[in-house]
């Protein structure tokens, strides 16, 4: 099969996964011609999508196709082979779903270190009562109101944008649309139309802070997910015309290099003092943010990254129920019962049921890489990679071994 052919199945077969599970597809921009050809076939067999990714994979080595291009391919098709069978009704054990989906072991987490994070965090917030209690207290001063959200957003967006294009630069004809949203499962969501153009989703049930949107905005737009979007859609897609990127597949490991990236975007365009950074906006707007204690606070919550795992792990690797899981959220991520039991019905839903381990894994990966990067390269310039080329957990992890 030569090279042309087999990205086109690949694109297809991505395709026809949308048919039957909806949202497996998270973006499409290519030739419209093939998703309305999917449309008009009969519903598809998960066993035989699974068969055609085995085919893929079998028929990679020759291709023709240059190293990066085969090693990305050969990590979708693997997910998509997973999914397949468990489409099929094949019993997966779920560590090894979340290893094939994403290219990572999820493991549980410190229980020290999140005592030695609580610890932290009582430092920082003396006073009577709990900690849970006294986080609650502060966290409280600096929410947003609802009908307040969108203009908050929107100029947490604007001053991104500026950073993202003097930094890395953007197509001159972008744009990203805020829309706020309810009864939703996630708190922010990036949908890419293509040509340039994202509309980003705001969950107001969640109920945002002041010191959390800098990160929501970063993640969905400056320098996240709308930035890679649009810079690998004018570079791999558009360029270099590699036909594969795009479509854009949840529950595969270009969703981790994502969301690990978009994690780290807060970081990557402005860096330590982000959060007086941040009041500055705020103050313009009348909503009160305490810049410099939000950011310690944050700092000393990083501690806390794998507790979110461990639940997904106790949900669907244990076999424990909803409230015990949501319990163990409120005790060590010290949240409040609604945003656990929130969480927890993200980590329930069949497509996302996964997905937490892109976060927690996606941002430990790539902090990594970015943090242990060779002499003479900038963090602008690493961070840049993630954006336009198309890397892969396993091919991170191979440039991390061989500095050591």
């Amino acid at each position: 099969m030569d090279s042309e052919a087999l990205v086109a199945e690949y694109v297809l077969l991505g395709l026809r996964f949308d048919r039957l599970v909806q949202g497996f597809v998270d973006s499409f921009t290519g030739d419209p011609a093939l998703r309305r050809r999917v449309q008009n076939e009969t519903s598809p067999d998960p066993a035989r999508l699974a068969a055609d990714a085995r085919r893929l994979l079998a028929a990679l080595p020759e291709s023709g196709l240059a190293e990066p291009r085969r090693r990305f391919l050969a990590a979708q098709l693997t997910a998509l082979e997973c999914s397949g069978r468990k489409l099929a009704g094949e019993q997966v054990p779920f560590p090894a779903e979340v290893e094939a989906y994403f290219q990572v072991t999820p493991v549980l987490g410190d229980q020290d270190e999140y005592r030695e994070a609580h610890r932290l965090l009582g430092e920082l917030l003396p006073g009577r009562g709990s900690l849970p209690a006294r986080l609650a207290a502060v966290r409280s001063r600096d929410a947003v109101p609802a009908d307040r959200l969108k203009v908050c957003v929107q100029a947490l967006s604007s001053a991104l944008r500026d950073r993202v294009r003097r930094r890395f630069g953007l197509p001159v004809q972008e744009v990203v649309e805020y829309q706020i949203v309810t009864d939703k499962p996630w708190s922010g969501f990036n949908h890419y139309v293509g040509d340039y153009r994202s509309r980003v989703a705001v969950n107001a049930d969640v109920g945002h802070r002041a010191a959390n949107l800098p990160h929501l905005v970063a993640h969905e737009s400056y320098p996240g997910h709308h930035t890679e979007h649009c810079r690998k859609e004018a570079g791999l897609a558009i360029r270099d015309a590699q036909a594969e990127h795009t479509i854009f597949l949840v529950n595969t490991p270009q969703c981790l290099m994502a969301e690990g990236l978009a994690d780290l975007g807060l970081q990557a365009v402005v860096g330590p003092g982000w959060g007086p950074w941040a009041a500055e906006i705020f103050a313009d707007l009348g909503i009160r943010m305490e810049g410099e204690l939000s950011e310690r606070l944050e700092l000393a919550m990083g501690r806390l990254l794998t507790v979110r795992q461990d639940a997904l792990l106790m949900l669907h690797a244990d076999g424990a129920d909803e409230a015990e899981v949501s319990e163990y959220l409120q005790r060590w991520l010290l949240m409040p019962d609604q945003r656990a039991r929130h969480l927890v019905r993200f980590m329930r839903d069949p497509l996302w049921r996964a997905y937490t381990t892109t976060y927690v894994e996606g941002y430990r990966l790539l902090r990594r890489w970015l943090e242990n990067r060779p002499a003479g390269t900038s963090s602008a310039d690493r961070y840049r990679r993630l954006l336009d080329e198309p890397l892969v957990p396993s091919a991170v992890r191979a440039e991390l071994a061989a500095r050591v």
